[in-house]
This record gives structure tokens, sequence and C-alpha cells, in this order.
């Protein structure tokens, strides 16, 4: 039987939703100026676009933040009874929209609504001087969103109803440059019927599929299967609990976001060691470096490497790899109190993989976390 690479698998996927990469990402918070103030100083993110009363908007207040290709939308509620409130309410700070860039929104919408997708937003046409832009959307797991946005006549900064935010703060970037993929926790048994929806609604193809043989520790296992649409610029791991001796970091999220949502977001560099160091001088705070073994096995798990690995053992860099090469990652702790939302900083060299052989490594990191929060 022929073994595919995952760059072939992701040419099986349907083409009836034509995707051009991520779009933005919003996350729903407590408050979104002074979110904004720590995306800025701890991520290099730079000032881009403010919607709220101001503009005319009256329930909300949303910051853009963009650095590289990547941009960010924190939108807070103005008022209790605000549907944002309810969100926050439950799921604590998180992302509400995972935003795709199609050519066309209103087709994207017929065409997954057609095979079951359940709405959020029937498509609309929104207006300013710089052009128009065209939006629908529909929910995914939990109470996340995919807006489908078509800006090819807009030449706005973001969208109509934002204005330009400008602000004399704007710290240097981090060397940030566009969105990897994005992580979504499932809840038990929710694991093939998401996977089947993404490959229905959305053409996507599962490239890569990992089960609770290959990712446990002593304590706890989880399984994880990756969805992509078919140029890869769009990924989706999508992650399930397992059975285990101990509550795993999924169940944890599971019960402090109270439902499904997205674990984290990777976001992509060119020079993982330099991102690293600059975003620990402001403050980001990772996980715990993996024991001394880890990197003196490095040449033989992974092979020759363009990497001085003692930089990477002193900042606790994991390396992984597949048949097209290698990737270099790291993750954030939670970025708020709740353990649920954390960030992945990553560079690929060649592999299109997602560290399969770094999840040891990786839970048993975030296990110590949980112990110290006493929820192991």
């Amino acid at each position: 039987m022929e073994t595919l690479t995952v760059s072939q698998k992701m040419t099986q996927a349907k083409d009836f939703l034509p995707i051009n990469g991520t779009d933005h990402i919003e996350l729903y918070v407590g408050n979104a100026k002074q979110a904004a103030h720590f995306y800025k100083t701890a991520f290099g993110f730079q000032s881009l676009a403010y919607a709220g009363p101001e503009t005319g908007v009256k329930d909300r207040a949303s910051y853009v933040l963009q650095q590289g290709k990547i941009r960010l939308v924190l939108t807070s509620p103005l008022n209790s009874k605000s549907a944002i409130t309810e969100h926050i309410k439950i799921h604590g700070d998180g992302v509400k929209i995972l935003a795709l860039w199609v050519d066309d929104a209103y087709k994207s919408f017929e065409e997954t609504v057609s095979r079951g997708a359940k709405v959020y937003m029937e498509p609309v046409t929104i207006k300013d001087s710089d052009g128009e832009v065209r939006m629908s959307g529909i929910y995914t797991y939990g109470e996340t969103v995919h807006l489908f946005v078509e800006r090819k006549n807009y030449t706005g900064l973001f969208l109509p109803g934002y204005k330009a935010w400008k602000s004399s703060y704007n710290p240097t970037d981090a060397g940030l440059l566009y969105i990897d993929h994005c992580v979504g926790n499932v809840g038990w048994g929710r694991m093939n019927p998401t996977i089947k929806w993404y490959e229905d609604v959305m053409g996507f193809v599962n490239i890569l599929s990992f089960d609770d043989k290959q990712i446990n520790t002593e304590y706890s296992a989880l399984m994880s299967k990756v969805m992509s649409n078919g140029n890869g610029y769009v990924k989706f791991p999508i992650n399930e609990p397992a059975e285990g001796k101990k509550k795993s970091q999924i169940e944890e999220y599971l019960d402090f976001y109270e439902g499904e949502g997205v674990q984290h977001i990777a976001v992509a560099t060119h020079d993982i060691v330099a991102t690293v160091k600059e975003l620990m001088s402001r403050g980001v705070e990772f996980l715990d470096a993996p024991p001394n073994a880890y990197y003196e096995d490095l040449p033989n798990r992974v092979g020759k490497i363009d990497e001085d690995i003692a930089p990477l053992q002193e900042l606790g860099i994991l390396v992984d790899c597949d048949e097209e090469g290698y990737l270099l990652q790291l993750f954030t702790k939670p970025v708020e109190d709740r353990p649920t939302l954390f960030f992945e900083i990553i560079q690929r060299k060649g592999a299109q993989s997602f560290g399969a052989g770094n999840f040891k490594a990786l839970f048993e990191s975030i296990e110590r976390e949980q112990a110290k929060r006493g929820n192991l």
C-alpha cells in the first residue's frame, strides 16, 4: 500500500470551497483595551483598526492588531445584556471567530449550508468609501464560528465600520508571520463527528491521525486528527480526550472553558530562536524545557538538522521531523487565568506535520503545570 505524504494528502481535499488563508481571528475578551495592550507589549502586535461607540457601534468595542499576515480582533461587550457578555461569562476570554479569506462569501455559505452547516450569519454586503466586503458565517465545534470574508472589492484597512487606530505606542514586532494552524478541543466521543463535519461540509481532508497509543504519558492521553483544505493554507487539528490514570490537558480545558473551543493558535516565524528570545524578554511565559535526554537523543530521533542544538536546549524548543523535513516549536503557558487558550511558536524547515514525536515531552510539561494548579 502506497504511503502518501502530508502534502499529497492535501490534494485529495474537495475543491467546492476554495480558501486563500486565515483572514482574522476574533477573541471575545473581558477588557479589549487592556488585552490589546498585552498583545502589543508581549507579542509585538501593531495597532491597526478600531470599532466602537466612536464609529457608531453601540454594543461592543473591537481593537484590531496586526503582525505580518496575522490579524487579531479583540472584542468586549459594552453592556450586560450582550450575547458577547454571556459568551465571556461561560467561557472566559477565548476565540469566537476563525475567519477565512475566500473568493466568494455567498457561494461559500451556499455550499456549506447545503451540506448541513448551522447558520451563524446570513450573507451580507457591507460598504464604505473604500469599497465593499461580503461576509457570511457558519458554526463549527462548540460556539466557535467560521466567518467567510470576501474582500476583493475592498481597499480599506480592515472592514467597513472600522477606523484607523492611531497609537503612539507600537513596540517592534517579534518576527511572527502568519497563522500556521488553529487547534480545537472537542468532548468525549466528538472527534469522529467533527472530522466528518469538516470532510462533508468544508471539503477538508484528514492528513494526520494520532491515537492514545501514540499520544500518552504516565498519567493521561489524547487523540488528535488534523484537517486541511486542499492548498494547505488552513489546517485545523482536532483533539479529543482519551482514558488515562488522571485528567488530561484536554479534559482540563473542557472543564474550564465549559465546552468545546479553540485550544491554541500556532503562529509561524522564520527564526524561532530569535522570536522566542524576544518574546521571553517581553514577559511571555513558555512551558518548561524537556529533560537533557531529549536533546541528547535528538540526532538519533530527528537526524541531521541545520541548527545549533545548544540554544534550542537553552530555550526548551522542541524538534520533530517527517518525510518532508523538520520543524521547531514551542508552546506558551495559557495567556489567561483559566487554563484554556495558549499560543504555539513554530518554524517549519520542510515538515508539514505537527510534531507527533514531541507530544510526550509537551504533555509532560503541561502536566507539570496542571499539577501546580491541582488539576492533574
